[in-house]
């Protein structure tokens, strides 16, 4: 049935998609299994309105980002399509939804680079009271770091609990009875954060200009 339906795609839709499929590959160091969807006729197209676009990829690397899953859906969308230099600019403020799968690795090294470390060094401080975050884990469909002072790693793993309010994301000790909001750009609203099958699964809206 996909494979039908996408022979019987227009030109310009073709054309669309491989423009988008450009411009992931070129913002993204690394992103693998791409797949991109655009239903629309190529009237629609050609007026810079799309009903609805679909993409789904694996293995994303994006500005020190590390994410295993990543699914994004959009609709009525109203674009301009600059054909030469195959560039799309939004009309409108279109509001993509998307869910991000994590795995403990991608975790570790979003953590570990220099752009992300000090996140992972504030959330010791503030909900564990230790000096530097040394390592995390999902296990069992749970959270558990670990961490350090003084140049001694603590080997005690703390369980914490993630939880979403009002589009934002907090990381809780309830053992120390200590809460942090994890910081987001404010045009990024969380519905749900949940573990499963070892693998956290963000899902969120959010605008989104190239």
């Amino acid at each position: 049935m996909i494979d039908k339906r996408i022979k019987g795609k227009g030109i310009l839709t073709k054309l669309l998609e491989n423009s988008v499929r450009i411009l992931l590959i070129k913002e993204c160091e690394k992103i693998d299994n791409l797949k991109i969807d655009i239903t629309s006729s190529s009237t629609q197209i050609i007026k810079g309105q799309i009903q609805k676009i679909n993409i789904i990829a694996e293995n994303i690397y994006f500005k020190d980002l590390t994410f295993d899953e990543f699914e994004l859906e959009a609709n009525h969308l109203q674009i301009n399509l600059k054909l030469l230099n195959k560039k799309i600019y939004f009309k409108n403020n279109p509001i993509f939804k998307f869910k991000i799968s994590l795995s403990q690795n991608s975790l570790r090294k979003i953590l570990s680079s220099k752009s992300w470390n000090w996140i992972g060094n504030i959330i010791s401080k503030e909900i564990l009271d230790q000096e530097k975050l040394e390592d995390i884990k999902i296990r069992n469909d749970q959270l558990l770091m670990k961490t350090s002072k003084d140049s001694i790693t603590l080997n005690r793993e703390k369980l914490i609990r993630i939880k979403t309010e009002q589009g934002k994301v907090f990381l809780e000790n309830k053992i120390f009875n200590k809460v942090i909001k994890i910081p987001i750009e404010d045009k990024i609203y969380i519905k749900d954060v949940i573990i499963e099958n070892n693998l956290i699964n963000i899902f969120a809206n959010s605008s989104i200009s190239f």
